[in-house]
């Protein structure tokens, strides 16, 4: 019995060490939503470059304890399948930009003439709230340098609501002719031209009204029609408008995207990619301490209708199909 039970743990112990040698299934980071598990992510922005998919997110990195907001830097992650991300870099708030406090609230990044620009929330060292900043780069994953020494936008530049956070959020559209734009607000929808060379205001700061606008803007195009997304209402929905002109006017469409998950906030970008339209946004839906502060970045599909309006997302656990 006894030398039974030796070959048996010696042939147990062959099987495990043979089993360690073989080459290992190589499996998607995450096969499904949330797309990332191994951080929390949240406010996505993304854009495709040489076939690549680049995602720009914020580290929710509130410890369990802690019910609000900790972000100490973006994360950038690249995929050509939309299912299996790699993390490229991340970047610092302090490190970037000397006059920031900290926050690495939502962001944005659009290409041109083959530079990167970055649009960034942070809070100010020295002018009360948050602020806008702008970094520039020759690729799409850096390294990033501040493009001004100086913020963009300052909270008091914006001074229609008594609240410290307005100045939120950018996102970047650089339309057929060349113009580019910046959108952006919390409570208020705010934006403005942008000279040629993409970190100067060239026009007065306009303001959009849209029904319960909370924050989150988002410009993206489809045929002949532009898209404005947004955060509707707290907890936040998304809802849209749409208009033949970036400038307006814009009427209002309905909701787009319900309370994802257990998260308070929702935020999203649009792309096109390879023939297929897709929905990116964040939720708490990391079963480990995820939640409002430690949210996770998720991925569906967007379906237009015939005439050109948006159907409603419908959030889905198995996520997208692998691009071929």
């Amino acid at each position: 019995m006894k030398r039974i039970l030796l070959f048996g743990l010696l042939g147990l112990h062959y099987m495990a060490t043979q089993a360690q040698s073989l080459p290992q299934p190589k499996s998607p980071i995450n096969p499904g939503n949330p797309v990332i598990t191994e951080k929390y992510t949240a406010d996505p922005a993304a854009i495709v470059h040489d076939d690549i998919v680049y995602l720009y997110v914020g580290h929710d990195q509130a410890p369990i304890e802690k019910n609000f907001y900790e972000m100490h830097q973006w994360l950038i992650y690249s995929s050509s399948d939309m299912v299996n991300w790699e993390e490229r870099a991340a970047v610092d708030v302090k490190e970037t930009f000397s006059w920031a406090a900290g926050d690495a609230w939502a962001a944005e990044v659009i290409e041109k003439e083959g530079k990167f620009y970055w649009f960034v929330t942070v809070s100010h060292k020295d002018v009360h709230g948050k602020a806008i900043g702008v970094a520039v780069a020759d690729s799409p994953i850096g390294p990033w340098k501040d493009a001004l020494g100086h913020a963009l936008i300052t909270n008091d530049m914006t001074t229609d609501t008594k609240i410290s956070w307005d100045d939120i959020d950018p996102t970047v559209f650089i339309d057929d002719d060349g113009a580019a734009y910046l959108f952006w607000g919390n409570t208020i929808c705010y934006y403005a031209k942008l000279k040629d060379s993409m970190v100067e205001l060239e026009s007065e700061i306009k303001q959009i009204e849209l029904p319960h606008f909370t924050e989150a803007p988002y410009i993206h195009k489809k045929g002949d029609f532009y898209y404005l997304s947004y955060a509707y209402k707290f907890p936040e929905k998304t809802a849209y408008a749409m208009s033949s002109s970036i400038e307006g006017p814009w009427q209002y469409q309905g909701i787009l995207n319900e309370v994802a998950g257990n998260s308070n906030t929702n935020h999203q970008a649009i792309i096109e990619y390879k023939g297929k339209d897709y929905f990116i946004y964040h939720n708490g839906s990391i079963p480990t301490h995820g939640g409002s502060f430690r949210r996770s970045v998720c991925i569906d599909y967007l379906y237009y209708n015939p005439n050109g309006t948006l159907k409603k997302i419908i959030m889905s656990s198995e996520g997208v199909e692998a691009v071929k």
